[in-house]
C-alpha cells in the first residue's frame, strides 16, 4: 500500500478534508492516507515549511506527500511534482517547495492543468492522484510532466547573524503554546563557539541556559531547549509561553508593511541571543 501524507490549510470545519481523501481513494483505493495537519495558518509560508519539512523527513523513502497550501496564490496553469531524496512531493508552484526542502529539488516537473477544467481544489487533487498512479506503475518523473519548468523559488526564512548575536523569528506555536524559533541547534552552536549566552525576547525576558527537558526547571518557570526537530523552543514547564509572554508567530505580510505599528509588533515575533 503506497503511503500518502496529506497537509493543507483548509481547516476541518467542512467537507473538504473528506472529499480530498475520497478523490484520492477513487484514483487508487490502495493509498494509505496519513493526515499531517489541515490547520496551518493561511498564507504563512514559514510555518507551512517548518511543519512539512519535519514531517516529510520522518517517512520512509518512496512516500508521496500532497501539500495543498495556498494553491491559488495566482491563477494556476500547472502544478509541481518533485522527487527529492527518495520522496515525491506534490504542491503548487508558489515557492513553498524550495522553502520546505531548503534547496532546489533534485527533480521537478510541471503537471499542466486543462484549460477547460474549473481549477478548484478537488480538480488539483485528481491531477496529483493520477500522476502518483503513473509513478506507482513504474513511469519516471520526466515521463509524466514537463521537466523544463522554471519553478517559483522562495528562500527559507533564516535567522539574522552578527559576530556576537543571532536573531530568530517565531515560526510556530504548538498546541501547548510552546514557541518554536527558526534557529537550529547546529546554527546556534556554530554561532555560539562555546561561549555563554543570554536569550532575550519581548523586551526584557531572559534565559541563559539550554535545558534537556521541560522538567529541568520548576513548574511555572520558563526554559529553552531544542525540540524533536532540532529547533530552538521557548516554553514554560506546565504553562503557556506564547500566551503568558504575548509572543506571536512571524508573519511575512506584517514584516513587509513599513509602519511603526508593525515594527513594534515584530518585538513579539523575534528572539535574540547574545554571546559573550
Amino acid at each position: 500500500m503506497p503511503l500518502l501524507t496529506l497537509t493543507s490549510d483548509i481547516g476541518i470545519q467542512d467537507f473538504m478534508p473528506g472529499a480530498i481523501k475520497g478523490q484520492l481513494l477513487q484514483a487508487n483505493n490502495s493509498f494509505n492516507i496519513i493526515d499531517i495537519t489541515h490547520l496551518l495558518s493561511p498564507f504563512n509560508y514559514p510555518q507551512a515549511a517548518y511543519v512539512c519539512r519535519n514531517a516529510i523527513r520522518n517517512f520512509p523513502k518512496g512516500t508521496f506527500h500532497l501539500v495543498l497550501i495556498n494553491l491559488f496564490d495566482e491563477k494556476p496553469e500547472h502544478l509541481l511534482l518533485a522527487e527529492h531524496d527518495g520522496h515525491f512531493i506534490g504542491c503548487a508552484d508558489n515557492g513553498l517547495l524550495t522553502m520546505i526542502l531548503e534547496e532546489v529539488p533534485q527533480k521537478v516537473v510541471a503537471l499542466h492543468l486543462e484549460k477547460s477544467q474549473q481549477k478548484n481544489t478537488l480538480y488539483c487533487v485528481n491531477v496529483f492522484a493520477q500522476a502518483f498512479n503513473e509513478l506507482i506503475k513504474g513511469k519516471k518523473l520526466e515521463e509524466i510532466g514537463d521537466a523544463s519548468v522554471s519553478i517559483h523559488v522562495k528562500n527559507p526564512l533564516r535567522p539574522l547573524l552578527g559576530n556576537n548575536w543571532i536573531e530568530g523569528q517565531i515560526i510556530f506555536i504548538d498546541n501547548f503554546e510552546n514557541v518554536i524559533v527558526n534557529i537550529s541547534k547546529e546554527e546556534f552552536e556554530e554561532q555560539r563557539k562555546g561561549r555563554s549566552f543570554n536569550l532575550i525576547f519581548k523586551r526584557d525576558e531572559e534565559i541563559d541556559k539550554i535545558s534537556e527537558t521541560y522538567a529541568d526547571v520548576a513548574e511555572g518557570e520558563k526554559l529553552a531547549l531544542f525540540n524533536s526537530a532540532g529547533y530552538l523552543e521557548i516554553a514554560i514547564n506546565k504553562g503557556n509561553a506564547a500566551g503568558l509572554f504575548g509572543l506571536q508567530g512571524y508573519s511575512e505580510k506584517q514584516h513587509s508593511l513599513q509602519s511603526q505599528l508593525m515594527n513594534n509588533r515584530l518585538i513579539y515575533q523575534t528572539v535574540k541571543v547574545y554571546f559573550q
